[in-house]
């Protein structure tokens, strides 16, 4: 079992930064893939970065491709989103997930995941 907490989320002004984390705790030894994932108000989750064990290899969607930046400290067993030039389109409550098998050609889709956390809020006001 792998036990995920984000935090970071909060109500910003559009142009603005924002960094939002997940910390893992539980089985998380022998490593996962996580990603970010999004939900809008009305909307499908969808999929917004993911990033290796290793962090040497990250994935972004086009629609944040160049303004999120997903990095991850093993040592402390935390992810982290760097989300910039946001836009009232990225408001949507923003989930972090576990992948412990490592299944990196299919770390875009939801269903790949097996762990997730509960979810923080991010809004952008125009």
């Amino acid at each position: 079992q792998v036990q995920l907490v984000e935090s970071g989320g909060g109500l910003v002004q559009a142009g603005a930064s924002l960094g939002l984390s997940c910390a893992a705790s539980g089985r998380t030894s022998s490593g996962y893939v996580t990603g970010w994932f999004r939900q809008a108000p009305g909307k499908e989750r969808e999929f917004v970065a993911a990033i290796r064990w290793s962090g040497g290899t990250t994935i972004y969607a086009g629609s944040v491709k160049g303004r999120f930046t997903i990095s991850r400290d093993n040592a402390e067993n935390t992810v982290y989103l760097q989300m910039n030039s946001l836009q009232p389109e990225d408001t949507a409550v923003y989930y972090c997930a576990a992948d412990p098998r490592r299944r990196w050609f299919l770390s875009f889709q939801e269903t790949n995941y097996d762990y997730w956390g509960q979810g923080t809020q991010v809004t952008v006001s125009s």
